[in-house]
């Protein structure tokens, strides 16, 4: 059947080796020749493809031995495409279902493949270089891209019948028998799938005169990865398997996973379906690539992929939001999303479990995948706007295998590094997340054993532990504190779940964490506590104070009594003022009220109210705590060391150094007042009456204005005259009145304006003779008017509601639209009453504006932070040498000096002189005279 072949073939090698034998004597060139024998060779090829193709499967395997070396050498040296083409098929279509398994690699697959690679990216080539001529005039170019795209196909087809022949002639297959089969299916598929995912900017907007047949070639790339799969599903690896066998499935992995980047957006089935193929043999032959496989890679791909289906799945609910319709078929597509984002979760959570010892450099890429993901979601302020119903949905479908992923990351200590690394520095939409996740592994943390436990409880270098990176992490991110942010509470047995604050959210599951803690970790414990409250900032500080007391219920009394201890005689060794002493003051007061009485008979005993060092702790203790037998005794014990501590200083020198003792007294004096003034009798209550008018002679305009401490003692005595209103002398409350018109012209500071609210606010209970109308009256109603029209949002607030207590309660309606100075004052007051004021003010609206503030302040504070840890931190400048020494001193003692001529003329308008005033004048006159001459010349 091949002689006419054959017998051709020979008679055009005769004819070459007569011409070559004649010794140069004949006509014809040597070159002309070799041309007539490579017609001749082309003309035989041919021939030969033409008989082949007619050839029955028996003559096929018969000829098989002699044919196909023939039919390879061909396909190497042939130069045209449609040839090559040809030839393929034939060698696939024809001889490969007679060839042996065992020598599939070595006598066909090792001799094609390479060529065909080679063929395929220069096909690849072509389409890439000759797309932009591409156009319904150009039929030459048309016509040409549509052969090479065709051919691709049938390449892929090829492919397609090598694959099907190996898999069904065998049951098990060992790929090293194989090697260059996948590899090099894998390498034109992934060159198959980056070609149709450019074509629509590739082929711009002449992508329709090709459509078809790249529709055909997805199609078919699309088939022979299926095929392939099949054919992998079934190899195996033995006991005995060797190192190239384990490289050649690990190569395929990877290639995989290539192929997922390239086709995640264009099938979600096909790419959904690629990723289980790869899980499924990673953990298949686990035992065997474990060491060898990308795992940071795969876990970074897969971690973008639930990123990309999640947006996805986001981007269908916000819009079925907002149309306010449920259309069936964009919630089909919607749930059809949510499932493969829950695949990408439960991949990513088989992986894990499997594969966690090798996942050290991973585990940073798995933290953000959690905060990406909850950055998207309620109650963050860069939530998508989705409904509740859906909100519910993706947290049943896909947030509870998140859930599942962390627990199962627990143990990992390159996990926990990453999750309390004391440097992470997170974009301002991931700080929430950090915080929720924080929570979440504090409520896994107790079914874990000890000392998983004590890895997270406690710090570690460039770490630290969980309690702590909750505080820290509430400091630097509470911005959606501000707003009203509803999670899923706690459901009781019989009781509907309720919605809560983030706040309470956050120090519920602190406090269960708490009950849960290991005695051996409550050192741990009461440090992070400590620390917190201790910290400037009032919500971290409240939250540790919150559960501070929670403790303190849900422990012994003697761990309370201690813990009382502690505060205490950390407040007494806290030097002068700041937010720290104040923080410990609050902590101290709620924690009295958890003292046992016994343990409140020892407080008392240890700490006594009648010695004056103690005195820092009584104006800080709620007197209501106390036992009714015991609130008598402390009171009266207070109420007397301070009424004496109070004479004492006004029989003293009245230094500014000895203000700050007095304060604490008045302080004292003003807790005793607030919380025990039932167990105060009539003569108590008049001497410290009597003692606080004393003071009040002493207090000057300047002073205050200008001296902390007398603010202070300004701000104390004004709440004493507040409490005790009904039985202070009425001149003295005109005199009182009449400062504070002056000084509210002056501007205080807003705690002091704070005072004269809380004072003025009491004169509602109190009739003005009418003998003192005309001087209370009128300027009540200037201080009012004053405060009302202040800009500061925290006064305006106070001012609205001490003037609406005020006008609730007088009996001199007269004054109230007096108060009332402009129309803009009226209209604050009238929304302030109707509880109109913030109509405009909608829920949108506050996000943006939070969003704007979290954005700057956050941004100004990583510009202070890198110029506090930068190189180049400059010393302060040194303050310029004062040309006169103790400058300050003279100034404070001639504003003293000043201060008390002042209010001895506010006496004077007020009452008689007595005998002696007119001596001690000219007295006083006299010693100016004299330090006016000790002043050299020059200086006056």
């Amino acid at each position: 059947m091949v002689s006419c072949g054959r017998s051709a073939l020979k008679a055009c090698w005769d004819g070459v080796s007569s011409v070559l034998s004649c010794g140069g004597s004949c006509t014809k060139s040597v070159a002309e020749i070799e041309r007539m024998s490579q017609d001749d060779d082309g003309d035989a090829n041919r021939e030969l493809l033409e008989e082949v193709s007619s050839w029955s499967q028996e003559s096929c395997l018969r000829e098989l031995p002699s044919v196909l070396p023939r039919l390879l050498s061909m396909y190497q040296h042939s130069e045209s495409w449609i040839e090559h083409i040809r030839i393929l098929k034939i060698i696939t279509d024809m001889f490969l279902p007679h060839m042996n398994y065992m020598t599939l690699e070595q006598s066909l697959f090792s001799q094609i493949f390479p060529k065909t690679i080679k063929l395929f990216d220069g096909m690849i080539y072509e389409l890439t270089t000759q797309a932009g001529e591409l156009s319904s005039q150009n039929l030459e170019i048309q016509v040409t891209l549509r052969n090479i795209l065709q051919t691709m196909v049938q390449i892929l087809g090829s492919f397609t019948e090598c694959v099907h022949h190996v898999c069904a002639t065998q049951e098990s297959i060992i790929l090293e028998n194989i090697p260059s089969l996948p590899s090099s299916i894998l390498h034109i598929i992934k060159k198959t799938f980056v070609h149709c995912k450019n074509s629509q900017s590739l082929y711009s907007g002449r992508l329709h005169l090709v459509s078809d047949l790249l529709q055909a070639l997805f199609k078919e790339a699309y088939s022979l990865q299926k095929q392939l799969m099949e054919l992998l599903d079934m190899v195996c690896m033995g006991p005995s398997v060797d190192e190239s066998n384990i490289l050649l499935m690990v190569e395929v992995i990877h290639s995989l996973l290539d192929i997922c980047s390239v086709i995640s957006s264009m099938d979600q089935a096909f790419h959904a379906n690629t990723w289980k193929f790869i899980i499924k043999q990673s953990l298949k032959h686990q035992s065997f690539i474990k060491s060898q496989l990308k795992h940071k890679e795969i876990i970074s791909s897969l971690c973008e992929d639930t990123v990309f289906s999640f947006e996805s799945c986001l981007q269908l609910a916000e819009q079925m939001t907002q149309l306010a319709t449920q259309d069936n078929a964009d919630y089909r597509i919607f749930q059809k999303t949510l499932k493969l984002c829950r695949f990408f979760a439960n991949s990513l959570l088989h992986y894990t479990k499997e594969f966690l010892p090798f996942l050290s450099d991973s585990c940073c890429i798995l933290h953000q995948l959690y905060l990406q993901i909850y950055s998207k979601l309620p109650p963050s302020l860069y939530a998508a706007t989705i409904s509740k119903a859906q909100q519910e949905e993706i947290a049943g479908t896909f947030l509870v295998v998140l859930e599942l992923l962390i627990h199962q990351l627990l143990t990992s200590q390159p996990f926990m590094q990453a999750v309390l690394d004391s440097k992470l520095d997170l974009l301002c939409e991931l700080q929430l997340p950090q915080v929720l996740l924080l929570v979440v592994v504090m409520d896994k943390l107790p079914s874990q054993p000890k000392d998983v436990q004590t890895l997270w409880c406690t710090d570690a270098s460039a770490r630290m532990s969980i309690l702590k990176a909750i505080f820290c992490s509430l400091e630097q991110y509470s911005d959606e504190l501000s707003l009203t942010a509803d999670l899923q509470g706690v459901k009781g047995k019989g009781q509907a779940e309720v919605s809560v604050t983030l706040y309470q959210h956050i120090c519920v599951h602190l406090c269960a964490f708490v009950a849960s803690f290991h005695p051996s970790l409550f050192p741990v414990l009461d440090a992070a506590l400590l620390n917190a409250v201790l910290s400037t900032n009032m919500t971290t500080s409240l939250l540790a104070m919150d559960v501070w007391c929670f403790l303190a219920r849900y422990g012994t009394a003697e761990l309370g009594a201690h813990h009382v201890t502690l505060v205490a005689h950390l407040i007494k060794s806290c030097p002068g003022q700041c937010i720290q002493l104040t923080n410990l003051s609050i902590l101290l007061k709620r924690l009295f009220f958890f003292m046992a009485p016994p343990h409140q008979v020892e407080f008392i005993q240890r700490f006594s109210p009648k010695e004056v060092d103690n005195l820092p702790l009584w104006q800080n203790i709620s007197f209501q705590a106390l036992s009714s037998d015991l609130r008598k005794q402390a009171a009266c014990e207070v109420i007397r060391v301070c009424t004496v501590q109070c004479m004492k200083w006004l029989n003293s020198s009245h230094t500014l150094a000895e203000l700050d003792s007095l304060n604490t007294v008045l302080s004292a004096l003003l807790t005793v007042c607030n919380s025990a003034g039932d167990a105060l009798d009539i003569k108590q209550q008049t001497s410290v009456t009597e003692v606080v008018c004393q003071l009040w002679a002493f207090i000057n305009i300047e002073q205050v204005i200008s001296q902390p401490c007398v603010q202070q003692a300004f701000s104390l005595l004004l709440q004493l005259l507040g409490f005790f209103i009904r039985t202070v002398d009425l001149q003295l409350i005109s005199q009182v009145i009449a400062l504070l018109t002056k000084l509210l012209k002056l501007e205080p500071p807003d705690h002091v304006s704070l005072a004269v609210l809380d004072f003025i606010s009491s004169l509602g209970r109190l009739f003005i003779p009418q003998a003192i109308q005309d001087k209370v009256l009128p300027n009540l109603s200037r201080i009012f008017a004053l405060l009302l029209s202040n800009r500061n949002w925290l006064l305006e607030q106070h001012t609205l509601e001490a003037f609406t207590q005020f006008a609730e309660g007088t009996n001199h309606e007269e004054i109230v639209p007096q108060c009332l100075s402009s129309e803009e004052i009226k209209n604050k007051v009238v929304a302030f009453l109707e509880k109109t004021g913030f109509v405009d003010d909608t829920e949108p609206a506050r996000v943006d504006l939070v969003k704007q503030e979290k954005g700057t302040f956050w941004e100004l504070a990583a510009k202070v932070t890198t110029k506090a840890n930068g190189p180049t931190l400059q010393p302060c400048t040194k303050r310029a040498r004062q040309e006169y020494p103790f400058e300050e001193d003279y100034r404070s003692a001639l504003q003293a000096a000043a201060g008390a001529l002042e209010t001895t003329e506010l006496l004077l308008q007020q009452f008689p002189a007595p005998d002696w005033l007119v001596m001690e004048l000219e007295a006083l006159q006299e010693k100016i005279e004299m330090l006016k001459c000790c002043v050299p010349e020059g200086n006056m």
